[in-house]
Parts: C-alpha cells; sequence; structure tokens
C-alpha cells in the first residue's frame, strides 16, 4: 500500500480534527502575515532601487537621466513578463475581479511573486504608477492558491481572495479598517459576520507585522492646521465637485489612452512609444518620476517650493502661478505618464496615481482660493483631495475617506473627507457608472456588482445552462421521417439544423404537426422546411446572461436557440433552466 503524500495526510487531519469555520480564520491570519510580508519585500525593493539610481541626483540642476531610467524600467519589466511569466499581470485588480467573474476564484501560482519583482524594477526606475494594485494582486493570489492547497470550494475561495487584498492594503498603506472597507467596497458582493470577520483578521494581522518591520509612524506626516469648521462646508463641497471632474478626466483620459495604445499592434513599436514618452514627461516634470509620495510629502507640510526642484519651472521664478500652472500640467499628463508606463509592459496600480493627482488639485483649489480672497488651509484642502479623488476614481467613498484618515493619522479631519468624498463620487457617478478597474469587465458583461441579482446573473455561464438533448431535424426530412423522431423524444421543440453547414435555420413546435402526424397520406407530401418556423430570437452563445434574460423578456419565450458568430447551431436554452441555475448559484453566493 502506497503512503498518502504529506500534504494530503494534513489536509485530512485538518478536515478531522478543525472545524471549516475556525480553519477559515486560521487561514486568514497566514493570509495577512503573507501579504504583509509581501507589501514590505515590494515596498523595500522599490525604495533600494530608486535611492541607487538617484542618490546623486543635485535638486538644483535639470537631470538628463530621466529620459534613460523609465524607459529601461519597463523594458526590464517588459521582457520579464514576456519571457518568463508569460501572462498577463498588469491591471492586478481588474484580473482579481475577472477572476471573480469567472466563478473560479483561481488566481495562478506565479501571481505569489511575479507582480512583485516586475513592479518593483517598473517603479523603482520611475514609472510612474503605484506599488498598491500589484501587491493587492499578489495577497489575492496568496489567498487564492492557500485555499486551492486545502481544497476549499469556491466561496471560501472568494473569502481568501478578499483577505489577501485586505491583508494588502492594510499592510502597504498600515491602514487596517481601509484594507476591510476596500475588499468589501471593490471586491466583494455581500456584507455578512461570516465575511467580515476572516477579512479582519487578515487586514489587522498585515497591519501589525507592518508596525513590527518599519515602526509606528503613519505613512505620511501631516498636522492639522485648521480643525473642521462649518464655515467651510461650501468650500468643501465645491472641492468635492472639482475632484469628481478630475477623478472623470483620470478615468476616461486613462482608458482612452489604454485603448490606443492596444491600437498598436507590434509590441517593439508600443515600448518605444511608451519610454519616449514616459522620458520626456518625467524629463519635464520630475514630480512624475516613481509613485510620486515625495510630492505629496512636501504639498502636505507647506514644502511645495520643493515640487519645483530639478525642473525647467525653478527658474522661471517663485512665482505662485508658475507653481500653480506647473501643478496644473503635473495633473493634465500624470494619466499619459501612467498609461505610458503600464501598456508597453511596466506593472503598477493606480492607487498612487489618484493620491498623487488628488493632493495636487486640492492643494491648486486651495490656493486659487487664497489668491481670490477666499481663505482655505491648503494642506486640508490637499489631504481632502487625495480622498475625493480616489473615492471617485475607484467608485469607494468610504475607502477613500478610511485610507486617509489612516494613511496620515488625520481622524479629526472626517468630516472634512466624508463631505468631499461623498461629493466627488456623488459627481463622478452622474456621468461614469464604472470605476477604472471594472470598466474593462463591464464592457464584455463580466463584472461582478452589488446588485445581487445582477452579480448572480454575470456568475452564471452559458456552457452550464446550455441544452444540447433536443433532436436535431434537416430540413430535407419529410414528414414521416419526422415523425419518427417525435415518438422518441421527450421534448416538443425539434431545431433545424443544415447537415452540411451546420447552419441553424429554425424549429419544428410538435404543436404546429401535431394535426397532421397521425395522417400518414401526408408523410410524403410535406418536408420539414415547410413545416419549421423562425423563434422569436436566437441567442449568441457570448452573450452574457443579464442580456439573455432581457430577451426572454422581450420575446415572451420560454426556450430559445443558441448559435455561435457564424450562427452555427450549438443547442437550447431554457428560461426554467436559468431560473433552476440561478437559485443554485444564489445559495452558493450568499450566506443566507
Amino acid at each position: 500500500m502506497v503512503d498518502k503524500p504529506w500534504y494530503l495526510k494534513m489536509i485530512a487531519w485538518r478536515e478531522k480534527n478543525i472545524k471549516q469555520r475556525n480553519f477559515i480564520l486560521i487561514l486568514s491570519f497566514f493570509v495577512g502575515i503573507f501579504a504583509s510580508l509581501a507589501a514590505f519585500i515590494l515596498k523595500s525593493a522599490i525604495h533600494l532601487i530608486q535611492n541607487l539610481l538617484t542618490h546623486s541626483f543635485n535638486p538644483d540642476e535639470v537631470n538628463f537621466w530621466y529620459l534613460v531610467f523609465p524607459f529601461i524600467g519597463i523594458t526590464l519589466s517588459f521582457l520579464f513578463v514576456r519571457f518568463v511569466v508569460k501572462d498577463d499581470i498588469s491591471h492586478g485588480v481588474t484580473r482579481i475581479l475577472y477572476a471573480i467573474s469567472q466563478r473560479k476564484s483561481i488566481i495562478k501560482l506565479h501571481n505569489t511573486w511575479t507582480s512583485i519583482v516586475s513592479s518593483a524594477v517598473t517603479i523603482g526606475f520611475g514609472g510612474s504608477v503605484g506599488a498598491e494594485a500589484p501587491i493587492v494582486f499578489t495577497g489575492s493570489a496568496i489567498g487564492s492558491n492557500l485555499g486551492k492547497f486545502f481544497k476549499m470550494d469556491q466561496k471560501t475561495m472568494l473569502l481568501l481572495i478578499g483577505c489577501g487584498a485586505a491583508g494588502a492594503i492594510g499592510g502597504i498603506f498600515k491602514a487596517p479598517i481601509a484594507g476591510l472597507v476596500f475588499t468589501l467596497e471593490v471586491l466583494m458582493l455581500d456584507m455578512t459576520m461570516t465575511s467580515v470577520v476572516p477579512l479582519l483578521i487578515s487586514s489587522v494581522t498585515a497591519t501589525s507585522l507592518t508596525y513590527f518591520l518599519t515602526g509606528s509612524s503613519f505613512m505620511f506626516q501631516f498636522t492639522s492646521y485648521e480643525p473642521f469648521s462649518v464655515a467651510r462646508i461650501p468650500q468643501l463641497i465645491a472641492l468635492g465637485v472639482i475632484c469628481g471632474f478630475v477623478s472623470l478626466y483620470f478615468t476616461r483620459g486613462m482608458n482612452f489612452l489604454e485603448v490606443s495604445f492596444r491600437k498598436v499592434q507590434s509590441p517593439v513599436i508600443k515600448l518605444l512609444i511608451g519610454g519616449i514618452a514616459l522620458g520626456v514627461l518625467i524629463f519635464v516634470f520630475p514630480p512624475l518620476y516613481g509613485e510620486g509620495y515625495n510630492t505629496i510629502e512636501a504639498l502636505l507640510n507647506g514644502n511645495s517650493s520643493n515640487v519645483l526642484q530639478t525642473s525647467f519651472f525653478q527658474h522661471l521664478g517663485g512665482s505662485i502661478w508658475v507653481l500653480v500652472v506647473y501643478l496644473v500640467l503635473i495633473v493634465i499628463f500624470k494619466i499619459f505618464a501612467s498609461t505610458a508606463t503600464t501598456s508597453p509592459g511596466g506593472v503598477g496600480g493606480i492607487f498612487a496615481p489618484s493620491l498623487f493627482v488628488g493632493c495636487i488639485s486640492g492643494f491648486v483649489v486651495a490656493t486659487i482660493m487664497g489668491q481670490v480672497g477666499i481663505a482655505a488651509p491648503t494642506s486640508n484642502f490637499a489631504l481632502a483631495g487625495m480622498s475625493g479623488v480616489m473615492s471617485g476614481v475607484m467608485h469607494a467613498p468610504l475607502t477613500g475617506i478610511f485610507l486617509i484618515a489612516e494613511l496620515t493619522g488625520s481622524y479629526n479631519l472626517f468630516m472634512t473627507l466624508m463631505i468631499v468624498s461623498t461629493i466627488s463620487y456623488m459627481t463622478i457617478i452622474l456621468f461614469e457608472p464604472h470605476s477604472l478597474y471594472a470598466m474593462r469587465l463591464a464592457q464584455k458583461g463580466e463584472l461582478i456588482t452589488h446588485h445581487k441579482d445582477r452579480a448572480v446573473l454575470t456568475l452564471l455561464r452559458m456552457e452550464n445552462v446550455i441544452e444540447t438533448d433536443l433532436s436535431v431535424v434537416s430540413p430535407q426530412m419529410n414528414l414521416g421521417e419526422l415523425v419518427k423522431i417525435i415518438s422518441k423524444s421527450s421534448r416538443n421543440v425539434f431545431p433545424v439544423v443544415d447537415p452540411h453547414s451546420k447552419k441553424f435555420l429554425g424549429i419544428v413546435l410538435l404543436d404546429e404537426v401535431r394535426n397532421i402526424m397521425f395522417r400518414p397520406d401526408l408523410y410524403e407530401r410535406f418536408t420539414v422546411r415547410q413545416l419549421m418556423i423562425s423563434p422569436p430570437a436566437t441567442i449568441g452563445v457570448d452573450l452574457p446572461m443579464e442580456k439573455v434574460m432581457q430577451i426572454f423578456e422581450d420575446t415572451g419565450a420560454w426556450n430559445l436557440p443558441v448559435v455561435d458568430v457564424e450562427k452555427r447551431y450549438l443547442g437550447f436554452v431554457s428560461k426554467s433552466k436559468i431560473f433552476n441555475s440561478y437559485r443554485h448559484v444564489l445559495v452558493h453566493f450568499s450566506d443566507e
């Protein structure tokens, strides 16, 4: 008798001795540990590379290395992804949403480390993106693969993916509440106690370990120079509206640029365009180099003059309007720099860019208000701008509020953050129903939403509801041959298919031939082609299930044929089958 492998013995022991619910809590703890370690490794690698490359830069001079380093970074990342990884690891959060939408909750094993390597190189060499989305992808991959190793079911796998994301956010930002809220708001579907507790364990565990590894200081040092005042509410509302429109520009602009890049077929040409564009942008606007957290730190602490260092603009004088124009141009070109980083092959996310753009936007609004005689604290507005733009870009106002509060320790400005984030979110949803993360999936009908009915329909796959047991007939058959097939069938619908091209032609309904099928004298007179009719509609095999149900609703039909893009017959789908599958998925979808 051959002994079982050690891991199967361990799984068997676990199943015998540890209850499922308790084991999930244990797994969530370890997911938090591993996600925090991954975040620490990534941040350390980025800082190491950046220090090696830029430690000798003179802050009072224009540096031509800015033209070279970013191009090298995205080239190295492109080569690593293309020849080592051989898989798409870009847009980490979008990839997580896609894994969830496919109802598989499986993220490949290599994603536990490949995003760390590629994003460290990309950002360390100056790529204008953030490290947060790659580490969220890494954390989710850790959760998914731990669940896969211990043979967890699909619902538990989904929860562990969420634990990885919560741990990653908590670990990289030292923001446990933001980690929990981000996962519930952006990734997860239902907020129940069975899901909240593991998420909280992962997030708190990751944050605690990060505090142990890096110290107890906040990510950004910030002192509130002015507490919240009711008199500021009109100004905060105005800032929220502006942040909403900045978010809209960020979302639509980046999506447009990504689509434009995808039209370039040659990877080499795409790399050259992206690398050259990124190098030139960073050379002209040095704050676009890397994540941009130094710029955020400078604006939050009243050191705005530092932003002009190493740029051509520092020689234009110390006018406040020079600074304002400079910062506005940075906001405009940030989406170009970020897209030029990721589209050719660099790896990074939009967390940092949205914080960067938001901070600058808030600072600029406060500065302009001050110049026209409306007193506004620039640091507070910069902070609120970070929350507002993040809320708008991610369609996650709670994440924006809690993240900024935890990043800076500015808990006394909760009302300020809440007003700006809420108004920003309300502004952008008037024009754009989806976040940048969700936009690509929404266009394909693969997006999971918080609307339970729509979410469940998204989870339904056509291959699970299509019926192929219907008897197929050809148009050349006579009535006699049709009757023989009817006698052996338990269905009352018979698809008519061309025997050569396999294209769907129509259907024969039993009710339509019942009055003549018992008359042998007519068996040779009628053919299937004469008896068939067109169905109310046909269903494309790639059609989202929500649209399929809309077709059933519009036509009043109970059965409809399914065809491929070339109109070849694949099977039938029935409303009753969809309802049964819907109920089955709904049971597994919720903890009800």
